[in-house]
């Protein structure tokens, strides 16, 4: 290590990097200083003080303005690698190496809904109750850049476009169909094709496009000329289902998460019976950076399952007699 940089390393003020991480976060000095409890004058000092010591400007600010420079970015990824490594400090001090203790952060896209996982969490709970899990529901882009920014260990998510810097392991695939809501005019029918559908409006996601995640819904919608109106585009499925079940039009859903819906006379599929569109989920993880002992232990269990797991008891809905249930 050069005489500069070490003298930086023993210089350097670490509390400044945390009020730094969390401006980022909160997106604002101000939000930062009540994160923090401390005044906006000691934030914005702190931030002076830390561009000092990095020899540029980290972030572009003025009253009605805010903005991350380039060396920001770069700096927030590095703080949260140490934070992440200041967190997993407690674990390694443990007496006992055989109890694996931490804390495992994850980011879902808003209709994560896997058996499998499910049951994975319920059997590594068991072997590990000491370590605990938080979760963050977002679109996948932003669970996506969560990962990236190491504030989760691990993304479940569609992936709409695959990054250098990301790994993407397949963890589910699901099958979407079209539903309506009971006040729908095809509500309890069943119609034998796309005809009464082609002009009705239509509620989706914003990745249902062609370029998007839901590239397989996109292009049946325009293999069949599907061409109403859209009234409602979101990241969440619940907002779609809402909208569905309030007759605004039909939209796709993933069969599995909706089946209790249907039962219960909420929603109603129409066409396609046979062969509905699917939509892979993936386990995303960054691919170089430094985890703690738990989230290791956890990715290398749920690794291990996935590839002792075929991939047709990872699809949604069970296949029945070689169909979905969409098509029995």
């Amino acid at each position: 290590m050069t005489q500069v940089r070490r003298r930086f390393v023993w210089e350097i003020d670490w509390n400044l990097l945390r009020t730094f991480t969390v401006i980022v976060q909160e997106g604002s000095l101000t939000a930062a200083g009540d994160k923090l409890s401390l005044s906006q004058p000691t934030i914005s000092n702190a931030l002076r003080r830390l561009e000092e010591h990095m020899a540029c400007r980290l972030i572009d600010r003025s009253s009605n303005y805010f903005r991350i420079t380039p060396a920001g970015e770069t700096l927030y990824k590095e703080c949260m690698a140490m934070l992440a490594i200041v967190a997993g400090l407690p674990e390694l001090m443990e007496k006992d190496q055989n109890h694996i203790s931490g804390h495992v952060d994850m980011a879902f896209a808003s209709h994560v809904e896997c058996p499998f996982l499910d049951t994975f969490l319920a059997d590594f709970h068991k072997a590990h109750p000491r370590i605990t899990f938080s979760t963050t529901v977002s679109s996948s882009r932003s669970a996506a850049e969560a990962v990236l920014n190491n504030e989760a260990a691990l993304g479940i998510f569609l992936a709409q476009e695959k990054r250098h810097d990301l790994e993407y392991t397949l963890l589910y695939r699901e099958h979407f169909g079209f539903f309506c809501g009971p006040s729908h005019p095809l509500f309890q029918r069943r119609i034998s094709g796309f005809d009464e559908m082609r002009r009705l409006d239509y509620v989706s996601f914003k990745t249902d496009e062609l370029s998007g995640a839901l590239a397989p819904v996109a292009a049946l919608r325009k293999q069949e000329q599907l061409c109403g109106k859209i009234v409602g585009q979101f990241t969440n499925l619940e907002e779609v289902k809402r909208l569905i079940k309030a007759g605004f039009g039909f939209g796709p859903l993933p069969i599995h998460v909706v089946a209790p819906d249907v039962e219960a006379g909420q929603l109603w599929q129409i066409p396609p019976y046979t062969n509905p569109p699917s939509v892979d989920v993936y386990l995303v993880t960054k691919r170089t950076t430094r985890r703690t002992r738990a989230q290791s232990t956890f990715l290398a269990a749920l690794s291990a399952a996935i590839d002792a797991t075929p991939l047709e008891s990872r699809t949604y809905p069970q296949p029945v007699g070689g169909l979905t249930s969409a098509e029995v």
